[in-house]
């Protein structure tokens, strides 16, 4: 089977393809199968969903099964646009939403997918119920407050095939998004927090080629109290037109800007669902660390400027709230997540990645679990002090090792030395 991911990065290793329509034809292929992945929308950068044995793809699991009064059940292959839409014309809403519309619901949670704002866990933590089809062919279902289930929700695919999630809902929402341009690097240093409260879901744009951050994506909840006044005391300037995260790109493919509001679903994603992501001309990275390093961390990164820019198209800046997920890398830290869009050059940028990955290293970082990221696995595993328990739960849901691959030979199942 050739195919590749959406960014045309990796070129996928498994024999063959299946679709099934139902979920006993699903237990039967996990039941047969030696080694299986599920493929989704295919917005990884690695291998974590890689496999040499058989893909899955849940294609045909993508429909809304229930909407209550407070919370959604759906399949696992649903996108968040699709998703969304559906929510909002039930007068209803997700605490938030990542920068695409586009990727589905299982995949971001599996990873710890995340959007922004200080008070926003990852996508994750809007879960509280799973449904898979175990190692063993099984179906089982996981609650909130169960003793497995904070191990449950970030599998990274090592249990099974998620084929049905609770998310929680809120009453749906509107949104104001403006934008402030020019905000000097030394002011986000001295004053992280007072920027990243300005606004529910906040957003930093940078290209580390010069002494400010380039953009500031303010997303404001209307009727919340407008405290874009910090952004102007700091010595940004509001935009007067529409931008793009990256300049010279096609500024309708953003969500409305301006401060016109408008629903949730249109306003807390960067992108419209309506744009087709990019078709493959970057590569990404992405890594967590606790909120109080924030400056530090932001300075280390900053000193790397003169590397960092040549490859790179954008960066972003977001914080993330603490989680008890066990194997979400904001597991009960509250996180700055410190985001790298990287022109096409693997070669060029994986000889890069150990010289970030050493500066942040005294703060603890911990990688996107599906994003680029070159870390010995002895140091991503001595982030997660629950990854004992997680081995555990892998052996009791997956005792034969179906759903094993290389992603998780490297930094699950080896053992620390």
């Amino acid at each position: 089977m050739a195919a590749s991911n959406w960014a045309g990065n990796y070129q996928y290793q498994a024999a063959r393809l299946h679709q099934p329509e139902t979920i006993d034809e699903l237990r039967g292929l996990v039941a047969r199968c030696g080694r299986l992945k599920v493929l989704g929308t295919r917005h990884s950068f690695n291998d974590v969903v890689d496999t040499t044995g058989d893909h899955v793809s849940l294609a045909r699991f993508d429909r809304v099964l229930a909407i209550g009064n407070s919370t959604v059940t759906v399949e696992p292959a649903i996108t968040y646009g699709a998703l969304s839409r559906q929510l909002h014309a039930a007068g209803l809403a997700l605490h938030n939403l990542a920068s695409l519309p586009h990727i589905s619901v299982a995949g971001a949670c599996t990873t710890a997918t995340h959007g922004s704002g200080d008070a926003n866990g990852n996508l994750a933590t809007a879960v509280s119920a799973v449904e898979l089809v175990t190692g063993d062919g099984d179906v089982k279902q996981f609650s909130r407050g169960d003793d497995e289930f904070d191990g449950v929700v970030v599998s990274l695919g090592a249990l099974g095939v998620v084929t049905r999630l609770t998310l929680d809902v809120v009453p749906s929402f509107q949104v104001r998004q403006t934008i402030y341009e020019n905000l000097p690097f030394d002011a986000v240093l001295a004053h992280f927090d007072a920027v990243t409260l300005a606004a529910y879901s906040v957003s930093l744009f940078t290209d580390w080629r010069g002494d400010a951050i380039n953009q500031v994506w303010l997303k404001r909840r209307d009727g919340d109290d407008d405290r874009s006044d910090t952004l102007r005391s700091l010595g940004a300037t509001a935009a007067t037109a529409d931008v793009h995260p990256i300049p010279g790109m096609p500024t309708e493919n953003c969500t409305a800007q301006m401060g016109v509001a408008g629903p949730w679903h249109e306003r807390l994603p960067h992108f419209r669902m309506e744009f087709t992501p990019s078709s493959g001309e970057e590569l990404q990275s992405e890594y967590f660390v606790p909120r109080e390093h924030a400056a530090e961390a932001l300075r280390a990164v900053n000193g790397l400027r003169d590397r960092i820019a040549p490859l790179l198209h954008v960066s972003e800046i977001r914080t993330i709230a603490a989680d008890e997920l066990w194997m979400s890398p904001h597991y009960r830290r509250a996180s700055v997540g410190i985001h790298f869009t990287w022109r096409k050059n693997w070669p060029a940028v994986r000889e890069l990645l150990p010289v970030i990955e050493a500066a942040l290293a005294p703060f603890g970082a911990r990688p996107h679990w599906g994003k680029l990221f070159t870390m010995p696995p002895q140091r991503v595993q001595a982030q997660y002090e629950r990854l004992g328990d997680f081995r555990k739960l892998i052996e009791a849901l997956d005792p034969r090792g179906r759903c094993r691959n290389a992603f998780l030979d490297r930094y699950v199942y080896a053992v620390s030395s």
